[in-house]
């Protein structure tokens, strides 16, 4: 993201490409594993990556230099937050077999807690930490954040739960199932690249965040209405549109929401820690939801009504995870105005680093 920052217009260029690549990246991988699963076998699904790894590792000499910069990697801190989010998702998942109130999903959670602690405590004594805690003071970072990160826990799990439906309940097997996920794909590519950025121009990153969450719960409440004996074209095709609609209004502009208020030097940083939120967001999100499905009925394989009862449970607590998104964007949120004329104030004033920041 460094390499665009100093220039707004072609950094939204960039973004565009990125966020179609996303969805069409995590399609293909969809589909191909289908197209693996049905004709070749299961273990090829992860065979696979080794070669798409070292084309990756030979594709990245064609990037241009950028001047490298010195300084000392924070272990500690990476190990410590790394750690941390990965027992905390360890946590969520188990919790649905050991009990939530059990001793071993207790001991978890205070555990992963308190890694995460520590992290934060190494960001504010380490001389070069892995994310200097001052960077929270660009303007809208907390606030994207906030927002891509209950993006992530509706929009993954929704891709989740579909497949799961398209299969155990339609009945379609690996390569069909992967097969129907295209036209959402389809819609997604054309308005990133083509529409998102005019409109992110016209109306504002907050509208587009916080309208496209609000689109985004609509598309999965309408799926949370599956039937048993549904089929792709009434119960799927129309609610996944419209679910993809309010993805890419949304994504992008949180993106740029998170970076546009950072100095060229913190874009990276920015950036980073906007794709990282976005993970983790989809990591709890799906472990959250696989456990509310399970309880509802989505473990009972064989048992349409009851598959169908988990996974409606699962839509609907994801679109009340986008509404409420939606919501806190609207109204938290600053314009783009807003964060303009804050920009324009500081450099005016010089203000000092440790001045209250914007949402």
């Amino acid at each position: 993201m460094t390499l665009f920052a100093h220039d707004p217009k072609e950094l939204g260029k960039a973004m565009a490409l990125y966020g179609a690549a996303a969805p069409a990246g995590g399609t293909a991988g969809v589909f191909l594993g289908g197209v693996f699963t049905e004709w070749l076998s299961w273990p090829w699904v992860f065979i696979i990556y080794v070669p798409i790894g070292a084309a990756t590792l030979v594709a990245t000499r064609l990037l241009p230099a950028v001047a490298p910069r010195r300084g000392a990697i924070d272990v500690l801190g990476a190990a410590a937050v790394t750690a941390g989010l990965a027992l905390t998702v360890f946590a969520v998942v188990r919790a649905p077999e050991t009990g939530w109130g059990a001793p071993q999903t207790v001991f978890e959670l205070i555990g992963a807690a308190a890694l995460l602690v520590l992290f934060f405590v190494l960001q504010k004594t380490v001389r070069q930490p892995l994310m200097p805690l001052g960077v929270w003071r660009v303007p809208r970072l907390g606030s994207a954040n906030l927002a891509m990160a209950l993006l992530g826990a509706a929009w993954i799990p929704m891709w989740y739960f579909l497949n799961l439906y398209l299969q155990q309940v339609l009945g379609y097997g690996a390569f069909a199932s992967g097969a129907a996920l295209l036209p959402m794909t389809g819609l997604l590519m054309v308005f990133m690249t083509a529409i998102t950025a005019r409109l992110l121009a016209r109306l504002g990153a907050k509208v587009l965040i916080g309208g496209g969450l609000l689109v985004l719960a609509a598309g999965l409440l309408w799926l949370s209405a599956v039937e048993p004996s549904g089929s792709f074209a009434v119960d799927v095709l129309p609610a996944s549109l419209v679910a993809a609609l309010g993805m890419s209004l949304a994504y992008i502009p949180a993106m740029m929401a998170a970076m546009s208020g950072a100095p060229a030097e913190q874009a990276g940083l920015a950036s980073g820690i906007v794709n990282t939120t976005y993970q983790i967001g989809s990591a709890l999100g799906l472990a959250a939801l696989t456990a509310l499905a399970t309880s509802q009925g989505a473990g009972r394989l064989g048992n349409l009504p009851a598959l169908t009862d988990g996974f409606s449970a699962a839509f609907t607590a994801a679109a009340a995870v986008a509404a409420i998104g939606g919501l806190i964007t609207l109204l938290v949120m600053r314009t783009d105005m807003a964060v303009a004329a804050a920009d324009a104030e500081q450099e005016s004033e010089h203000s000092a680093p440790g001045e209250k920041a914007g949402v």
